[in-house]
């Protein structure tokens, strides 16, 4: 269910040609932080031509906003870009469980009247979504501070960063257009840990200028998820560790 107060991951995907009117009416509605990357479709041509779909290269758009914002913005986008028509393009919100550092949220959060309450607990949430936007090519500093608090890898998207100037108002900092976007999934216990040890290490502060937040992930395939002693335990003896009740 939405919640007014609470804080979204909004991505927009749309074709190439199309993204440039998308920004301007997010600009228009008080949003110019975003992340853009480049995408391709995968749909079969079939359902490209029911769905009017006539570009396969893609835009993605990720953008931090509250959920009233949304709704102004889902409403702007029906009324101004015709969204609903086929071609145009999608967009959706998952919920953010967390930002790390407070400058870094007045940075997202800027102009939508956002009030940072308690930090709450999502009911059957095991695993979190890391992500982590570095100025690109730091991405093995940012890496490297994740396993100090247990990562075992992640996943880098090359994008492009809007809103310098909230970045040199809020972070005293000039951040690079080019980003490195790093995903990393990691147990919910682990959350805090891994994002205080990346601020620290590869932070504002640093070159590396990364800011985090974090996803609740509902379910996990093909992930090992057991301690990593465990792990090294089954390696030396060659057979699977027992099952600890």
């Amino acid at each position: 269910m939405l919640n007014h107060s609470e804080l979204y991951l909004m991505m927009t995907v749309t074709g190439r040609n199309r993204m440039p009117d998308f920004i301007r009416l997010y600009k228009d509605k008080g949003l110019d932080v975003h992340l853009i990357s480049l995408g391709f479709g995968t749909a079969a041509e079939m359902y490209m031509r029911v769905l009017a779909l006539d570009e396969t290269e893609k835009m993605v758009c990720m953008t931090v906003v509250t959920g009233h914002k949304w709704l102004e913005v889902k409403k702007a986008m029906s009324v101004r870009l015709r969204i609903e028509a086929p071609g145009v393009g999608i967009s959706y919100i998952v919920p953010l469980s967390a930002i790390g550092g407070k400058r870094e949220l007045m940075f997202l959060t800027d102009g939508q009247g956002y009030e940072r309450g308690a930090e709450k607990a999502l009911k059957g949430t095991e695993q979190e979504l890391l992500v982590v936007i570095s100025n690109q090519g730091y991405s093995e500093q940012v890496m490297d501070a994740a396993r100090k608090a247990g990562a075992r890898g992640g996943t880098v998207i090359h994008a492009r960063g809007t809103g310098q100037e909230k970045a040199e108002r809020f972070l005293g900092i000039s951040l690079a257009s080019e980003k490195d976007i790093i995903l990393i999934v990691t147990p919910s216990e682990k959350k805090t840990e891994m994002m205080q040890e990346i601020m620290h290490e590869a932070g504002t502060g640093t070159k590396a200028g990364a800011i985090v937040f974090a996803l609740p992930v509902t379910d996990t395939a093909g992930m090992i998820l057991r301690p990593q002693s465990e792990e090294l335990e089954e390696e030396e003896s060659g057979e699977p560790a027992e099952e600890k009740n």
